[in-house]
């Protein structure tokens, strides 16, 4: 029977079931990618920005170009990735407390909310942090080991990649026989955009935006990172005993005559801010593939939870992604969701006050539903501007205007029919 099962399996291609199998569990490695756009990868199709190693992966992985984050801004998208939960959920919905309180009064939520190096290390698994994280030490998040004792949105976690890989790679020699967690989420493409000059020098251009070329630069030096990191992987002969996950915290769109993001990038409700490439591999497990299944980064911590032989954590709403991966990318799935919220957190314990978008995703169409219109926060803090476009609800059709140019008109019953999905998901009183 076991013979005919592991036959078929092979045929298929379907995820070999590693614990009934006797085999050791796998070592996972999550890579995040901070604030960095959809497009802006080879394998993605960009024309400019050179990814080799991450296009290798792709090549290698079951790639959901369709990918998603429930939010566009790091902390809050951040904890959805470590947790399986959405921001309303988890409460942890903008970078900064409230003005005048307390940082460590937020990190109440970290401390309470399921976390896949706790869940994880039921199975006997050690953890890595590097790189971003924002819930203050990071045992306060279940890891292990890591790099972030202290400071606003990563502080000495932030120099990996930057400065080399070496605590990561320390940390794969002394895990010896046990599996392991990585969390690399350096702060790479993230500004400064200051890349070495031999990569800058690739990008520059006569009559080319500056800024430009040193965002474009930073994506493959982020890159460049990855391909450091999967190499020590293939050279430790650990890769076809590690599940490889790829996405990106949020988006990101470089102004041409500044430095800063488009408004139509990060914090926003657009794919711009909020759409990702996820990429699985796990030789021998996965079949390579490229499925235009919608997917959330909420399902990373179900998938990953899943591969370790764990059940996922009550209030997980995401779906396991090796199932889908088996279904030659099927899915029971019809839409997603997502919320977008203040930069600053208005109420630590409630949500719905700094509530901005809620958003859905339908087939090709998406609906941005806004909650009080889109106050927006300069960045010393003090100003608020309203921009009326956003206050009322958009619709795009993704599959003829994937970079929603075009508010479609004329559509009410399919509005009206989205914003009952959005309230059912999450139903919040207006203010």
């Amino acid at each position: 029977m076991l013979i005919r099962y592991l036959a078929v399996a092979i045929c298929f291609g379907v995820l070999l079931p590693t614990l009934e199998l006797g085999a050791r569990q796998p070592n996972v490695l999550l890579i995040i990618s901070d604030d960095q756009s959809w497009t802006d990868f080879g394998f993605m199709g960009h024309k400019v920005i050179k990814t080799p190693h991450l296009d290798r992966l792709a090549a290698e992985s079951v790639v959901f170009p369709r990918g998603y984050v429930p939010t566009s801004l790091c902390r809050p998208s951040l904890a959805s990735m470590v947790s399986g939960l959405y921001p309303h959920q988890h409460k942890i919905t903008g970078n900064d407390p409230p003005r005048g309180t307390d940082r460590k009064e937020m990190l109440r939520h970290i401390k309470r909310i399921p976390t896949l190096p706790r869940l994880l290390a039921k199975k006997g698994y050690l953890s890595h942090q590097s790189g971003k994280w924002w819930e203050g030490h990071y045992e306060l998040g279940g890891f292990t080991h890591g790099m972030t004792t202290t400071g606003r949105h990563g502080g000495p976690g932030l120099t990996i990649g930057r400065k080399g890989l070496k605590p990561i790679f320390d940390f794969i020699d002394a895990a010896g026989e046990k599996p392991f967690f990585i969390w690399y989420a350096p702060f790479l493409p993230h500004t400064p955009h200051n890349p070495p000059e031999r990569l800058l020098s690739k990008y520059k251009a006569e009559g080319k935006s500056i800024h430009v070329a040193r965002y474009q630069a930073m994506c493959e030096w982020f890159d460049e990172t990855c391909g450091e990191l999967l190499g020590y992987i293939d050279k430790k002969k650990l890769s076809d005993d590690t599940l490889v996950v790829f996405v990106t915290d949020n988006g990101w769109i470089q102004k041409v005559q500044s430095r800063g993001s488009d408004v139509r990038s990060k914090r926003s409700p657009y794919d711009g801010g909020i759409r990702t490439p996820v990429m699985l591999r796990w030789p021998g497990k996965l079949k390579p593939a490229r499925h235009e299944t919608l997917v959330s980064s909420i399902d990373l911590a179900p998938t990953i939870l899943a591969a370790a032989g764990l059940e996922a954590a009550p209030g997980m709403q995401g779906l396991n992604l090796l199932d889908v991966c088996s279904a030659g990318g099927k899915s029971s799935r019809t839409k997603i969701f997502g919320e977008i919220f203040e930069h600053d957190v208005v109420k630590i314990d409630d949500p719905a006050p700094g509530l901005l978008y809620r958003w859905c995703i339908l087939d090709e169409w998406k609906l941005i539903l806004p909650h009080r219109g889109s106050p927006v926060i300069s960045r010393k803090r003090k100003t608020r501007y309203r921009d009326p476009i956003w206050d009322t609800p958009q619709l795009f059709n993704l599959s003829v205007d994937p970079h929603e140019k075009q508010d479609v008109k004329g559509q009410p019953a399919r509005i009206s029919s989205m914003s009952s999905d959005i309230e059912r998901w999450w139903k919040v009183e207006k203010p």
